[in-house]
């Protein structure tokens, strides 16, 4: 049995998603037990590229990322640091 969650990458982060996929969001069928820090991994978005994690609009921080398992319906965001002036 799986579960299903959303992905949302932005900005720079974008180019991590599959070749071809247009977008910024996924729907990924994963399974139980899964974290936050397996689907970063999964789709080789660099840690220190992953600034900004939300899960279900709450902050993760890095050190909860490999322990904070997601749950059917989660929606998980990322953005990069974020530069301007």
């Amino acid at each position: 049995m799986t579960i299903r969650v959303a992905l949302k990458l932005f900005a720079s982060l974008a180019d991590y998603l599959p070749a071809g996929h247009r977008g910024n969001q996924l729907e990924l069928d994963v399974d139980p037990g899964t974290t936050v820090a397996d689907i970063l991994q999964r789709y080789r978005v660099p840690e220190r590229s992953a600034h900004l994690v939300l899960l279900n609009g709450h902050y993760v921080a890095p050190a909860a990322r490999a322990t904070r398992c997601l749950k059917d319906g989660d929606v998980l965001a990322a953005w990069p640091p974020i530069a301007g002036g």
